[in-house]
């Protein structure tokens, strides 16, 4: 039952996502507001909570769990802190929304799985802001419809460069390298759109001689009766994300998949035969979608939009491509 009009965020660390992209959204949300910001340093708590207009500053993670002034905690740590710092959330009594990839292996995500089960009346998600705008919500409708005949086929890139060896994507004790980074979004793709998950999978690595993540990464995946999903990503080749869909009686295509703009319209094309059909979605930040979806289920007490359960299984997949990678052979997914 929905017991206040809001819900109290709280944000563990002063990370760039967080800074420049989700603050900012849940602060235009409609069921939520920023009240909190914790860093490991009091200055800097201070400094973040002075330019983005938090009343709260804390000088540690742990004062930003005990804050009695915070329902819910969005957690954007390095990869290898996510799953950690979630249990503690939720052992602290907040729900916790925690971005993706979930953790560094199936394994670690199920730790978080567990967790919530141990805390039901708590809610847990994965930050996957994409599946929030309107764009997928139009594309899952015409695979859905039959409107391109039978899903046979998903294509996808991601890539973008970064050389730059302070920044935690490049920090393999982190969880760093670009599977994790990105090549989890195809993968989710995949799975969202076939509705099922992934029978075996192949897969390439290549690994930056420097910094010993990987910054190149291909891979198929292959769903029942031969449908497949091909992606590549990397963090060594000009910026580029596009999917495509294609089914026996025809494609959809879309243009900014991922990282999708907040203050314009995202395009996509559908070609049934008769050339392609553009289709444009209303401006959305999805940010702030993901945001008061997630607020929702708080107030309303109603399931989250993606259960924990579908994180695990994204994880099972990116295991299975670097297990695939380390022999060059396929890898069967339990």
């Amino acid at each position: 039952m929905k017991t206040r009009e809001k819900v109290r965020w709280g944000i563990l660390s002063t990370a760039k996502i967080g800074r420049e992209h989700v603050i900012p959204a849940l602060q235009a949300s409609e069921h939520g507001e920023v009240v909190a910001i914790a860093s490991r340093d009091a200055d800097t708590a201070r400094r973040a909570g002075a330019e983005l207009g938090i009343p709260r500053v804390h000088g540690s993670y742990e004062a930003l769990l005990g804050d009695a002034a915070v329902d819910a905690i969005y957690n954007p740590l390095p990869n290898h802190l996510h799953v950690d710092w979630s249990v503690r959330a939720l052992e602290a009594g907040k729900h916790i929304l925690c971005e993706k990839p979930l953790g560094l292996s199936a394994a670690d995500a199920h730790r978080l799985l567990e967790a919530a089960a141990r805390h039901p009346r708590l809610k847990a998600m994965e930050a996957f802001m994409y599946r929030f705008h309107p764009q997928w919500r139009y594309v899952r409708a015409v695979v859905s419809e039959g409107r391109i005949g039978r899903l046979r086929a998903i294509q996808a890139v991601f890539a973008y460069d970064n050389d730059d060896p302070s920044n935690i994507r490049n920090v393999p004790e982190w969880g760093g390298g670009g599977l994790m980074d990105i090549g989890c979004y195809p993968i989710s793709v995949a799975r969202l759109l076939y509705g099922s998950e992934p029978r075996r999978v192949i897969g390439t690595l290549e690994y930056d001689p420097e910094f010993g993540t990987d910054r190149l990464c291909s891979a198929l995946l292959a769903f029942a009766d031969g449908d497949t999903a091909a992606f590549t990503c990397s963090m060594r080749m000009f910026p580029q994300q596009r999917v495509t869909a294609l089914g026996t009686g025809g494609r959809i295509e879309i243009e900014i998949p991922f990282n999708a703009p907040p203050d314009r319209p995202c395009r996509v094309w559908l070609d049934t035969g008769d050339g392609p059909v553009e289709w444009r979605s209303p401006v959305c930040n999805q940010y702030t979608a993901m945001g008061d979806a997630f607020a929702r289920a708080i107030l309303n007490d109603t399931e989250v939009p993606t259960p924990l359960e579908d994180a695990v299984a994204n994880m099972s997949v990116i295991d299975a491509i670097v297990s695939s990678a380390k022999t060059g052979a396929w890898v069967d997914i339990a």
